[in-house]
């Protein structure tokens, strides 16, 4: 039982990652669209 709660917490991690770097990736998105929109600048 340990080494089957030992893996998921280790495969766990990069998915983890991965949720936080996709909505990292599409804030960013959001914003450079309402820049391009409002005639603004990513500074």
């Amino acid at each position: 039982m340990n080494e089957i709660l030992l893996t998921g917490y280790i495969l766990i991690w990069p998915v983890i990652s991965a949720v936080i770097l996709l909505l990292l990736v599409v804030a960013l998105i959001r914003d450079l669209r309402d820049a391009s929109k409002n005639d603004g600048e990513m500074i």
